[in-house]
């Protein structure tokens, strides 16, 4: 309890750093990780049986009944099933199912072989995860913080089940409140004259690290074919949602000169076609002619920071297919 009340004291904002004591700096830090690695291992220990189970394959009779009776043949217990067909005549069939299996630890593997046999017969495209072994990210961003920080609050709060493995970043203001929570910072200048070069140096990063999603958090650099290639539907982007309305520069000026009456915001997985790929979650936030540019563009900013992290959660949860340039979220 003493260490509950004292994170809550410490934690005052989001960034979880601002004191003006350098001694309750410590001790907040200290007790943040000491937490933050409970959250985790205590994740593992409630979820060591629990596995999930996505689908996607040319919609025919048959489909759930082979998988029930292939977790069935296994002792699992289906706890939760989503799914959806584009038509039933032709169509695409998808599927989430989350279920309990005594000794999944052991089973995995065995389990992964078997079912292969079943994804032939259906011709599925298919992926099996036991949820106790939490997934790595990398977060990259630029000088504009909001996103990065609704992120590490989620992640502070338990809320966004991940392991930040690192921050890359081509500035140097976030670098404080990273190294605060004692997560890897690494500052990499960019440009598009270095930008091969640079990615060079981030995919070396991320190989080290092993990590399993990278976010951009408002990071201002075009990605190259050959990043987004080495890292397919593992990227997750963040724009405001004027698109394609106002592309480019000062996109709040421009749709403050046209009097929008709306602002959102995009979070997408990366593709070469940029800011076209499959879009995982949008939102909106209403406006009217009261408002100014620096109005505008700070309700953008909590809709973005927002739609980020329910984008990034519903990642880490294994609830997004990807289907051609769209997602089926479940």
């Amino acid at each position: 309890m003493y260490i509950r009340e004292n994170f809550t004291k410490i934690l005052n904002n989001k960034a979880g750093l601002m004191y003006n004591n350098s001694h309750y700096l410590k001790v907040g830090i200290y007790l943040m990780n000491s937490i933050f690695k409970e959250q985790i291992e205590q994740f593992k220990q409630r979820n060591q049986h629990r596995g999930r189970l996505l689908v996607s394959c040319p919609d025919q009779p048959g489909i759930v009944s082979a998988i029930s009776k292939f977790l069935f043949s296994y002792n699992a217990n289906i706890i939760e099933s989503s799914q959806y067909s584009t038509n039933p005549e032709g169509g695409i069939f998808f599927i989430r199912i989350e279920f309990e299996c005594p000794f999944l630890k052991e089973k995995a593997n065995e389990m992964e072989q078997q079912f292969t046999e079943i994804a032939s017969n259906f011709s599925m495209e298919w992926t099996l995860t036991p949820v106790y072994k939490v997934k790595k990210a990398a977060i990259f961003v630029s000088k504009e913080l909001h996103c990065l920080l609704e992120l590490l609050w989620e992640w502070q709060s338990g809320d966004l089940m991940t392991d930040i493995a690192l921050v890359i970043s081509n500035h140097e203001e976030a670098r404080d409140v990273v190294e605060g929570l004692n997560i890897p910072f690494y500052y990499i200048p960019a440009n598009k004259e270095i930008r091969e070069q640079v990615e060079k140096e981030q995919l070396q990063l991320l190989k080290e690290y092993n990590v399993d999603l990278i976010v951009l958090a408002r990071y201002m650099q075009i990605l190259t074919p050959g990043f987004v290639a080495a890292n397919p539907h593992k990227i997750i982007n963040i724009h405001h949602s004027f698109l394609p309305a106002f592309i480019g520069a000062r996109p709040y000026e421009r749709a403050y000169g046209r009097g929008v009456k709306l602002i959102g915001a995009t979070s997408h997985y990366v593709t070469n076609d940029l800011d076209e790929g499959p879009i995982i979650e949008q939102d909106i936030a209403r406006v009217d002619h009261r408002a100014n540019v620096d109005s505008l563009k700070k309700i953008g900013r909590s809709v973005e920071r927002s739609v980020l992290a329910r984008a990034v959660k519903w990642h880490l949860e294994d609830r997004i297919i990807v289907h051609q340039n769209k997602t089926i979220v479940f």
